[in-house]
C-alpha cells in the first residue's frame, strides 16, 4: 500500500534552497539531489514505517548520496514531511515545525 505523501511548505524550501546549492557547486548536481530526493521520498511512500522513530513521532530516512536526512510523520491520512535537512543541522531546526 503506497501512502499519500505531502510536504510542508518548510520541506519544499529544504530541497529547493540545497538543490540550488549543489547546483551552484557544479552543473547538474543540484538535479542529481532532487532525482536522489524523489527517490528516497518514493521509498517513504511505499513503507514509511521501516524507517526509525526519531523523535516522539518523527521518523528519519536518510539519502543515500547526500548528507541529508528526510524528517516525517505518518497518519491515517498518509505521510507528512516536516523537515529535509542536511546531517549537520541542529535537530531544533526541524523539531520546531511539528
Amino acid at each position: 500500500m503506497t501512502f499519500a505523501l505531502h510536504l510542508r511548505q518548510e520541506a519544499e524550501l529544504d530541497l529547493e534552497d540545497a538543490a540550488f546549492w549543489y547546483e551552484e557547486q557544479n552543473t547538474g548536481l543540484g538535479h542529481q539531489f532532487l532525482d536522489e530526493a524523489q527517490s528516497i521520498l518514493s521509498a517513504i511512500a511505499e513503507t514509511p514505517l521501516i524507517f526509525p522513530v526519531v523523535h516522539k513521532s518523527t521518523r528519519r530516512a536518510l539519502m543515500r548520496r547526500f548528507p541529508f536526512g528526510v524528517y516525517f510523520q505518518v497518519d491515517s491520512s498518509g505521510v507528512m514531511v516536516v523537515a529535509v535537512m542536511h546531517g549537520s543541522r541542529s535537530p531544533a531546526r526541524w523539531k520546531s515545525r511539528n
